[in-house]
Formats: structure tokens, sequence, C-alpha cells
């Protein structure tokens, strides 16, 4: 689309002109920087205030924007006041009392998706969930490529959605989270997903019920409904006169699992579409991320083939069921992505042998009785470090053998003490990292460290 395009669709749905709109950042971090330069490209005035003193990114950003006003060391009542429009990062809780006055006052609340949802003409394919869709979008957007068109992928993951833009695609592929959605209005994705929900961000979200009706959000227009029939909160989200496609891997779907004499296969209806054997990820949950992203695909009209062949060459993503090395016949995993307890039971339940399971961090303030049962039935032993490991040892009730340790170093020295020839060894911590590390990232490059330090 063309700068007047986007400008026309911009004042239609918020009344957002560059002439009279005193537009306030809220937020300086990758998502207010992307927010930023587009805001610039179509001439708006705006400001950028983040609650730190020193945001990580700021010199770089005075590289570029010299003249942009910027406030930090909290939230400036006065440039709050001015505003017009609040374009608020996912990373800045709409609670915020600054926030909270200044749309009471009139304020209009954008989003980058918002602004993004504005500025393309090309479809959207758009995917949340607790658990999987980072594996899902970037399966999708390697099978958007196989299938010969070009992908924009991003969102929540790698790029933030407005940079894409100055690449230009035929199909955009969005990971959005519950923070994105719940301040996103114009979404209308040609092709959206809920994968499944499960208890996360309740530190940020009031229960379980206002986590679920953000997901739900991704399905705001009427585009296709891509449904998890297994996950009883998504199925319950389907909408009466909207197209429908369901995936399972228990029953029967559009996209299913079927066994044919000794293999199971991904199924479109009755069409055999490739052997289950020749997705190249662990874990049960990886074939329902399979069927989710082929549902996707065949929503907008993708070949079938060359989605299959990019499945079947698919590496799977870093910190997310990730086989770091198999020692003296000990198989070590690495899934720190697992930042919840949905996404640790998904891992658990995708083994069918018990695994030595390292777990803990910072809970979010979620239930950690949840985990009681799929460890009780999937684990030999868990060793639990961070901030909330006695949350996790209380709840779990001496149902298996529990270990403490102080850090990754001493968790991995633990469970190489407990493991067998035969044992997988399972990182996967059900938690938030940022109580010891800087990201789950960092969480997960010291566990890999510690496990190949076992070689020396």
């Amino acid at each position: 689309m063309d700068n007047a395009a986007i400008l026309n669709a911009l004042k239609k749905h918020f009344a957002l002109e560059p002439h009279s709109a005193k537009i306030l950042v809220v937020g300086l971090g990758n998502t207010g920087i992307s927010v930023a330069h587009f805001l610039q490209k179509l001439g708006f005035n705006f400001a950028i205030t983040d609650s730190r003193d020193k945001p990580p990114l700021i010199d770089n950003f005075f590289q570029v924007m010299p003249d942009t006003p910027v406030f930090t060391g909290g939230f400036d009542e006065a440039a709050f006041k001015v505003a017009t429009h609040l374009v608020v990062s996912p990373g800045v809780s709409l609670t915020e009392k600054s926030i909270v006055k200044a749309i009471a006052n009139g304020s209009k609340m954008v989003s980058d998706i918002d602004l993004f949802a504005c500025s393309v003409d090309a479809p959207i394919i758009a995917i949340t969930g607790s658990n999987g869709k980072s594996t899902v979008t970037t399966m999708l957007g390697e099978m958007t490529k196989s299938a010969g068109k070009k992908a924009g992928v991003g969102g929540n993951l790698g790029t933030p959605a407005l940079d894409l833009l100055e690449q230009g695609a035929d199909v955009y592929v969005l990971e959005l989270s519950s923070f994105q959605l719940e301040r996103t209005s114009v979404l209308n994705a040609a092709a959206a997903t809920v994968l499944n929900v499960s208890a996360d961000h309740l530190d940020r979200h009031a229960d379980m019920a206002e986590y679920a009706r953000e997901k739900q959000h991704v399905f705001s227009g009427d585009g296709i409904m891509v449904i998890n029939v297994d996950d009883p909160v998504v199925d319950a989200m389907q909408e009466a006169g909207r197209r429908i496609v369901t995936f399972s891997i228990k029953k029967d779907a559009d996209f299913h699992i079927a066994r044919q004499g000794d293999a199971e296969y991904l199924m479109h209806h009755q069409q055999c579409l490739m052997p289950l054997a020749l997705v190249p990820l662990e874990g049960r949950h990886n074939a329902a991320n399979a069927l989710a992203a082929l549902a996707l695909g065949a929503s907008i009209g993708l070949d079938e083939l060359a989605m299959c062949n990019a499945l079947k060459t698919f590496k799977g993503l870093d910190h997310r069921m990730q086989r770091v090395a198999e020692i003296r016949g000990v198989t070590w995993v690495n899934d720190s992505k697992a930042t919840n307890i949905g996404a640790c039971v998904a891992a658990l339940e995708g083994y069918e042998r018990k695994v030595i399971l390292i777990a803990g961090g910072d809970a979010k303030g979620a239930d950690m009785n949840e985990l009681t049962p799929v460890i009780k039935e999937k684990a030999k032993s868990v060793v639990l470090m961070g901030k909330d490991a006695g949350l996790i040892k209380q709840a779990l009730n001496d149902c298996v053998p529990v270990y403490a340790a102080e850090n990754m170093a001493q968790a991995v020295h633990i469970s190489a003490g407990l493991a067998q020839a035969g044992d997988s060894v399972l990182l996967s911590p059900a938690c938030a990292s940022l109580d010891q590390y800087k990201n789950y990232q960092d969480r997960g490059n010291q566990f890999a460290k510690a496990v190949l330090g076992l070689l020396t």
C-alpha cells in the first residue's frame, strides 16, 4: 500500500492524521523503535517515554533520530496529558496509572499491530497460543517459501511487525502475544489460530478467563478460524457463520493423525499428506504444531506437497526441544523456551519413557499444582532451581524425588549423577528465566555449556 492509502486507513479507524495527532510511544524497545520509524516516515509528530533511566537501545536510537523528544526515568505526566494517541509497547502493562488516566481523558489506544494492519493488503496469518506459536510461525514461514511465495515472518517473534513493511511480502505470518492482542482492535487476519490456552502471564492478566479472552482477539474480523479441537477452551471459541478448519492429534478433524498399517500419517480429511515419522521434531505436541501449520497454509491456498517438503526439512527452534548431546547413553534436551506450565506439560507428554526434569525460575503467578499430575506420570525425578523452586516442590508433595540446585551447572551435575544409560534429561523449566538469567536463551545456553562440560 502507498502512504496515501495507509494514511486514509489510519484516519478512518483511529482519527489519526499527521497535522493534528500528538502521539506518545510508550516503551523504547524493539517495538517502540519500529513504531518510531513508521511514524517518522508518514510525517507524524510523536514523542517517546520509557520508565527506565537508560533503555538499552537509546544511544543507537538518538544516532538515527536525534531530534525526537524522549522522556526516561519514569512516565512523564505532561507527555501523557497532551497525547491524542498512545502506542503502548507489549512489555508495558495497560494498568499503569499514567496510561489509565490518559485513556480516561480521551487519548486513543493504537497498537503497532493496528498500524501494521492498516498498512498491508497482502494476507496476514495470525498465530497465538500459550505454547508452540514460535514453532508454528517459523514452520509456516518455511512452508510459504517452499510454496513459492515471499513470506514476511515476525511480530512477537524476531522482526517487529512494522519492520516487515520495508521488505514487502506475498503473505505475512505473525506470532502474536496476549499483550499484543489486548491492545489491538483492527486486525482482520485471512487465517488465524489459538493453538492452545494454559496458565501463563497471570502476573499481568487478572485470571485465566481474561487471558483466554485476549487470545481470542486473534479471531477478530471475518477470516478463517483454525481451531484445535483437543483444547476445550479453544474449541469453545468457534463462532457461528465463520469458516472453520479444525486440527487434532486425538480425534477426527479436518487435519488429523491416522494409523495405516504400521505407520501413522498426517491427514487432510482422508488424504495422506506424509508419514508422521518424517516430522523431524521430538514430542507428540510437535505433531499438533505441524497440523496447525498445514491447516493455516491450506486455508490460504498453499500447495500441500510444497508444505510437506518444507516440514520434512524443518530444523526446529533453538531452545525448543533441542537435543544438545548424548553422553554415555544419556540424552540431554534443551527446552528452555518452556517458560510456562503448558509448555512443560506438552514436553513431558511427548515422552514414552520417564525423564529426569530440570525445572524452576519465575512462575509468574501460575498455579504450580497443575504440574503435579504430569510430573508424577512422566518424571523419574526432578531437579529444581530458581526463585519459585519452593512453590514447585510444595506442589509436588514428594510424588517424585526432588533435588535442589543453586544454579544450572549444579542442576546438570546432579542430573548426571541420577541419569542412567537410556535416560533423557530434559530442561523444561515451566517458568520464566529473568530471576537468574538475561532471558530463556541465556538459560538454555548455560544448560548446553554445562552439559558439554561433562565431556571434559
